[in-house]
């Protein structure tokens, strides 16, 4: 009776054993964090369409969220870059100061606000991204213009919480002047709104996403550091 009741409690235990592997395997595959890619990059400036390119191809992968932000420092050599905003290019300053450098400069990658490397070059974008994967911070979960962020523990200062949307199409860009005078370049993931929604310090919270000013942009979060710092967690619609 006693090796009949030992092998059933065996069978059991072997049973739950197998439901939690599965069940933390679930878990594993959808808690998969993302890499943040982020390039500043301008239509005036002629190194950055390797940048674009390098960036683009990186699109298309599932745990890559890919900004490309255009910034406004290079419009006086003779072409306004049509996707630039002051916000950006005040984006990228704070990044210097954050990453210690004496100023902002193009192609610039900065992947997961950690580290940062020149986004002509390849290889080193990809060294970056795959030694990236953010852990520690909240769930994030958006639905419609509701931003939802769960508990975890957070033991710095309260994070800034940054609402970004983005057009996913390639957008083929005609260059008329400037260092790239008489070229098409072709621009992908370009960000359209960035926008600060609140703080978060550890507790759950929810966010109010202002209406999209324009359609078709994708909606994604990203939970930061403040002064650039860090990034925590993010997430794509």
């Amino acid at each position: 009776m006693h090796n009949r009741m030992g092998q059933r409690m065996v069978g059991a235990l072997t049973v739950l054993v197998s439901v939690a592997g599965i069940c933390l395997a679930g878990l594993g595959a959808q808690a998969q964090p993302l890499a943040v890619v982020e390039l500043f990059t301008s239509q005036g400036c002629s190194s950055c369409p390797p940048a674009n390119d390098n960036v683009r191809a990186l699109s298309d992968r599932p745990d890559i969220l890919a900004l490309s932000f255009g910034v406004t420092y290079w419009d006086h050599l003779g072409w306004k870059d049509t996707f630039a905003q002051p916000a950006f290019t005040a984006r990228q300053v704070a990044y210097a100061r954050a990453l210690h450098h004496e100023g902002p400069f193009t192609p610039q990658v900065v992947v997961d606000g950690r580290a940062d490397c020149v986004g002509a070059r390849k290889g080193e974008i990809e060294a970056l991204v795959s030694r990236a994967r953010l852990l520690g911070g909240p769930a994030i979960e958006i639905k419609g213009e509701t931003v939802a962020l769960g508990a975890a523990p957070n033991t710095g200062p309260a994070a800034d919480v940054w609402l970004v949307r983005y057009d996913p199409r390639v957008v083929e860009v005609p260059i008329r002047a400037g260092e790239n005078d008489g070229r098409t370049l072709p621009h992908k993931n370009v960000v359209r709104e960035l926008v600060r929604l609140g703080a978060w310090s550890g507790k759950a919270e929810r966010f109010l996403a202002p209406p999209a000013a324009t359609p078709g942009l994708i909606t994604a979060i990203i939970v930061q550091r403040p002064g650039a710092g860090p990034i925590l967690a993010a997430a794509k619609a």
